[in-house]
């Protein structure tokens, strides 16, 4: 069952969400057709995704097969037992998360500078503090590393978002959820009691490009 109620339109909400995060899950498909899902850290700059790794192994391979993947970031925020809104059915259980996906091609990144430039955004995202030399393609020390290493630049066609908070609840039982997540306060409930409070607005009801696949989770 598709819940459009879970779906995000606003591109900011989506940016702010993945210049938060560092880490995803790249989906690749080898030329023998068996898929492979690879972690990896990443940064988003522009509407593309950047990664880095080794310039060998079977991700590499998938790639050099076929260049198209998909890729996910996902948190989630808090497990919402079911008894917060019914004291007998466990079908009320869930949890809330925010969620991207894209879909697109991956094209490797051979221009020194472009490399430079996405490890510079990897380190101001990883390392804000600074305490290293500036990455500079012009710098001997700097230019052999980054020829030896594979930079991948995720051109997307479409990138999808759901945000689920309880959209879908009335006022009462998203009432009774708050009230669950303040009584336990732990992890994240604080602040997914704000995303709910947020989240109840109508602005996030639509993804950045069609999905007619896109199902409650």
């Amino acid at each position: 069952m598709r819940r459009n109620e879970f779906e995000v339109m606003r591109e900011e909400e989506i940016e702010a969400f993945l210049s938060e995060m560092s880490f995803g899950f790249l989906g690749t498909l080898g030329e023998d057709g068996h898929p492979r899902v690879t972690p990896i850290n990443y940064v988003y700059h522009q509407g593309m995704f950047y990664m880095h790794g080794s310039r060998f192994g079977e991700k590499m391979d998938h790639l050099a097969a076929n260049p198209a993947v998909s890729f996910s970031v996902a948190e989630e925020y808090a497990i919402i037992p079911s008894y917060f809104t019914d004291p007998l059915m466990a079908c009320p259980a869930t949890s809330y998360f925010k969620s991207v996906t894209a879909s697109g091609r991956v094209e490797i990144v051979q221009d020194l500078e472009e490399k430079a430039a996405a490890f510079t955004l990897f380190m101001n995202k990883l390392q804000p503090e600074g305490g290293y030399a500036p990455i500079d393609a012009a710098n001997p020390k700097y230019a052999s590393r980054l020829r030896g290493v594979a930079v991948l630049r995720i051109v997307p066609d479409r990138i999808t978002a759901k945000f689920k908070f309880g959209q879908n609840l009335t006022e009462d039982k998203r009432e009774q959820v708050l009230q669950g997540l303040d009584a336990r306060g732990r992890g994240k409930d604080r602040e997914t009691m704000e995303l709910i409070r947020s989240s109840a607005c109508p602005h996030m009801q639509q993804t950045l490009a069609p999905d007619p696949y896109s199902e409650e989770e």
